[in-house]
């Protein structure tokens, strides 16, 4: 009789085992977090979330008031007018729909050293523009469409080093986007609006240019 249940016991395992799906090694993989196995596929089929957009473009930006690296001269800063200085591009990239010019004070830390002053920020700048004039009007929105706000308004602030100091660098990033920007240009602080247009910007970025300038009051 022992026989017998050692018998039934034994076929019951068998069909059990038999009517199992086989495993695949994949399956396994993935199951026991074996090295190895392939990573899940990113929404769309994409693996990774990359755009593909490839190298950022390095563009020209410069201005006809100082060369790069150079003092700024007074009447663009604290010191004199305070009017925005000219700006001029090139070798733009194709395929691009609007431009982000971000001019900030690297030397002068803000919000317990996690930020830099924001001498000026612009965005929505039409794609057809490779320039800026002298002196841009101080208000939110541009009839182009460009919107701007600083540290302190809707305008540029120019630099402002105290003479008891080194010089500080007043740094001019371009970017070359292949969108828009939905971000306003009112109802929300300086640093949340810059916040708000660096975190739009990721992966729209399809070219950058930088333009250096210094500057310090002198005693």
């Amino acid at each position: 009789m022992r026989l017998v249940r050692m018998t039934l016991v034994l076929i019951a395992a068998c069909v059990a085992f038999a009517a199992a799906p086989p495993q695949t090694p994949a399956a396994s993989g993935a199951a026991t977090g074996q090295r190895g196995a392939q990573p899940p596929a990113a929404p769309g089929g994409q693996r990774g979330g990359g755009r593909g957009r490839g190298a950022v473009q390095v563009m020209t930006l410069s201005s006809p008031a100082w060369r790069d690296g150079a003092e700024i001269p007074a009447k663009y800063t604290q010191a004199g007018g305070e009017m925005s200085p000219p700006l001029t591009w090139s070798h733009v990239p194709e395929g691009v729909t609007s431009f982000v010019l971000i001019a900030h004070d690297v030397d002068a830390a803000i919000g317990n050293g996690t930020d830099d002053l924001l001498q000026w920020m612009l965005w929505n700048i039409p794609a057809n523009t490779t320039s800026l004039p002298e002196h841009v009007p101080g208000v939110s929105q541009l009839p182009d469409g460009t919107r701007q706000i600083s540290a302190t308004g809707p305008y540029y602030r120019g630099p402002g080093a105290l003479a008891d100091g080194p010089a500080h660098h007043y740094v001019f990033e371009l970017f070359a986007l292949d969108a828009t920007l939905d971000v306003p240009a009112v109802g929300a602080q300086p640093p949340q609006t810059r916040a708000a247009i660096v975190a739009a910007m990721a992966g729209h970025i399809r070219g950058k240019a930088v333009l250096t300038g210094l500057f310090k009051f002198h005693a």
